[in-house]
């Protein structure tokens, strides 16, 4: 009897012996969010955008002269169904990016920011320089002031103010270092911030001293960005990611006319509000 009950305490004591090797050899499963590495991600969303003041040179056979301290306007057209209509959904100011986390923090990506500048019409500017038929557009206040008439100059980039660039981002999860027990699997919020650089690739609608309209796309510059924004992902891989970005863009070659001779340069600073959204999937 007590062979008996020695041989099953030893049985009983390998069993649990085994069972507790076994669940501490068992691994905890990883939520999906706790690491970005090899994640491939795309979004699509609209902004608004602002933009300085600045002087607009225009050059071309017979004439050379600057708008000073041109101000301009965007474009919105607010909620609407084109943004998510596949053949109007260029029509609208949005963002589209995709990219690729090369670790757990950092990631690369490209997109096409397609804001809308729009020069005010009849506003009084400073103008410098000559211009043929002077006096004949409507445009003559004074001496050294032009008022903007479209007889004399419609200015546009609405097709748009194209910024095609490559950005540098880091993102952070804030919720499961402000909350110890968030299940970031169902909900994680993200801080992220990025630095950008890219070309710009408007199709400018120009009009200019009663010559032909002029709407096409060409390559007319560069820019550079700096970005910070709040991303909300939802069940692993959805998510809405809000954004303040602004830069700086140089356009030292745009076409204003069917003539290639007649071209225009500016430089000014912008400031988009950008709201995505997007999904995010392991590769």
């Amino acid at each position: 009897m007590k062979q008996s009950f020695l041989i099953m305490a030893l049985l009983f004591s390998a069993f649990i012996q085994t069972s507790f090797a076994q669940e501490a050899e068992t691994p905890v499963q990883e939520k999906f969010t706790a690491h970005n590495k090899g994640k491939f991600y795309f979004y699509w969303g609209g902004n608004r955008g602002s933009f300085t003041k600045s002087d607009i040179h225009f050059t071309g056979n017979g004439y050379d002269f600057t708008l000073h301290d041109v101000e301009a306007r965007d474009k919105p057209k607010g909620w609407h169904v084109d943004y998510v209509n596949p053949g109007r959904m260029t029509i609208p100011q949005t963002n589209f990016r995709m990219g690729y986390f090369i670790n757990d923090k950092y990631n690369i990506s490209i997109g096409v920011d397609h804001m809308k500048y729009v020069m005010f019409q009849d506003r009084v500017v400073n103008y410098s320089g000559n211009y043929p038929n002077r006096g004949t557009y409507g445009e003559v206040i004074a001496p050294n002031q032009v008022l903007l008439t479209e007889a004399f100059l419609t200015f546009e980039h609405t097709d748009g103010l194209n910024y095609i660039n490559t950005e540098f981002s880091r993102v952070d999860d804030i919720s499961s270092k402000i909350f110890k027990t968030w299940n970031s699997d169902k909900i994680q919020i993200n801080l992220t911030e990025g630095l950008g650089a890219g070309i710009l690739y408007p199709k400018s609608n120009t009009k200019l001293l009663g010559k032909q309209r002029y709407d096409d796309f060409h390559i007319a510059g560069y820019g550079v960005s700096a970005k910070a924004g709040l991303n909300f992902t939802f069940f692993k891989h959805y998510f809405m990611q809000t954004e303040l970005k602004g830069g700086y863009i140089n356009m030292n070659d745009i076409r204003t006319t069917h003539d290639p001779v007649d071209r225009a340069s500016q430089h000014f600073w912008f400031l988009e509000r950008v709201i995505s959204f997007g999904g995010i999937f392991q590769i």
